[in-house]
């Protein structure tokens, strides 16, 4: 069982590191950008590289380069819309007198080209595997598209902790998209669908020995989805998940998260 805890271990740290990498860099002046996403972008064609690798191999270290090349990946197509190389045709507030319906269709059109970018690179990581043992990074960059779009939803109706101190200048007028609300009724059916998946996903694990290529893959696919949930839940919650990634914010920033959350969440900046 120790190399199931491992993996667990392994997940959770790639996870808040390369958050937190993405995050640093994204607070660095425009003129960064540049550099970070032609460094960004070296190591997502190496990670192409790497699926390429080890569809063949169904063995512990193929699940890990599987899930490391996934997380990398999708932290590249990440790093191209924050730092404003791939959005979208619309790059302005949401107009007042905004319907939902239209509201929606303005917000898709905030990240269309960005969109389409991961789509395109996730029929790419299938395509690449299709057929193999070892599809670990397809799955894993499905994964992170799913919860992604499952936390848009349920910010675009409404949940308490916008997250707006996140976003770089240039995007903050995203949030004139998003509604501040206790709750909406999408959350309770994207945590519990999501935990149901990732309880079959160990349940699967269990069913193999420890270290074999199928526990391995699926305990680190169960543990993005717990991460994930976990994600989902800050939204929510009156907890200040900025303190997680202290190095890259400044004190007065975690602070004001503090605050801000501790705050009435019952005023909407949307309708």
């Amino acid at each position: 069982m120790l190399s199931l805890a491992l993996a667990i271990l392994y997940a959770l740290f790639l996870w808040w590191f390369s958050t937190g990498v993405i995050l640093f860099l994204d607070r660095l002046p425009a003129r960064t950008y540049r550099f970070s996403l032609l460094g960004a972008t070296l190591l997502g064609g190496a990670s192409v590289a790497v699926v390429i690798w080890v569809a063949d191999r169904a063995d512990t270290l193929g699940a890990y380069l599987g899930f490391t090349s996934g997380v990398l990946i999708w932290g590249w197509i990440e790093m191209t819309y924050f730092m404003n190389a791939l959005t979208g045709p619309r790059k302005a507030d949401c107009p007042h007198d905004c319907h939902q319906r239209q509201r929606f269709w303005l917000a898709i059109q905030t990240s269309l080209y960005h969109e389409l970018a991961i789509v395109s690179v996730g029929l790419l990581l299938f395509a690449l595997s299709w057929g193999q043992v070892n599809q670990m990074a397809a799955w894993t960059f499905a994964v992170l598209w799913w919860m992604r779009w499952s936390s848009k939803l349920n910010l675009f109706f409404g949940v308490p902790n916008l997250n707006e101190d996140w976003l770089p200048a240039h995007l903050r007028f995203l949030t004139s998209y998003l509604a501040k609300r206790p709750m909406n009724l999408l959350f309770p059916i994207s945590v519990t669908v999501a935990t149901v998946v990732m309880a079959l996903l160990i349940e699967h694990a269990l069913d193999f020995p420890p270290g074999s290529f199928t526990a391995q893959a699926a305990v680190l696919g169960a543990s993005l989805l717990a991460l994930a949930i976990l994600e989902h839940w800050f939204l929510v919650l009156p907890v200040a998940d900025s303190a997680l990634w202290d190095w890259v914010f400044e004190p007065n920033e975690v602070s004001a998260s503090k605050e801000k959350q501790k705050g009435s969440p019952s005023e909407t900046s949307a309708q």
